[in-house]
């Protein structure tokens, strides 16, 4: 029997634990997500990042 993986909020949190939940989603540092997620937004000059943050904020549930 196989579980599934589910992508949620977590506890390991700066503002909403998005990126901690992505990071726990894939197995990866939640420092390394959010660097990665500040730098890419960075360079897509910021708004499209920011609205992701939010849309993912609404979407992705609590733990």
């Amino acid at each position: 029997m196989s579980t599934v993986r589910r992508l949620k909020k977590s506890h390991d949190k700066l503002l909403a634990g998005i990126c901690g939940g992505i990071a726990d989603y894939f197995g990866l540092d939640s420092t390394a997500v959010r660097f990665g997620y500040v730098i890419l937004s960075i360079f897509s000059a910021g708004f499209p990042g920011l609205l992701l943050y939010f849309i993912l904020w609404l979407i992705i549930p609590r733990n």
